[in-house]
């Protein structure tokens, strides 16, 4: 994973476990690898996945047993939610963007709905 400088990394490995969720490379219930693991595998401090993963439990979307680790929460309603609040961050990016450019709403819907219609959208 390459990180932006400009961002705390916990918070990137945050959205990072959030997309995991999303797209379900992390299923409900699934048991969440081990810190330390993470850390190897983001190639940063064990303490930095560990705060990120406080974040994630505080949220909900983490539950920890005490001597068993981490797992995904089970709640398909939560992770609906998780799902609508990042599509709609994303839309809101791309909104603001478009406008910087001076397009139209009628001119945003066309162009997404010929980029989509031409397989673009995949």
């Amino acid at each position: 994973m390459k990180f932006d400088d400009n961002i705390p990394i916990y918070l990137q490995i945050i959205d990072e476990c959030k997309r995991r969720i999303i797209t379900d490379e992390y299923q409900p219930g699934m048991k969440v690898p081990p810190v330390r693991e993470l850390a190897v595998e983001f190639g940063v401090n064990p303490n930095t996945v560990q705060r990120a993963m406080q974040e994630l439990e505080r949220d909900g979307l983490f539950i920890s047993e005490r001597t068993n680790g981490r797992y995904i929460c089970k709640d398909p309603e939560r992770i609906m939610v998780l799902k609508k609040h990042v599509m709609n961050e994303k839309i809101d990016l791309f909104l603001d963007e478009m406008k910087e450019f001076g397009s139209s709403e009628e001119e945003i819907i066309q162009m997404i709905r010929e980029r989509y219609e031409n397989g673009k959208a995949d």
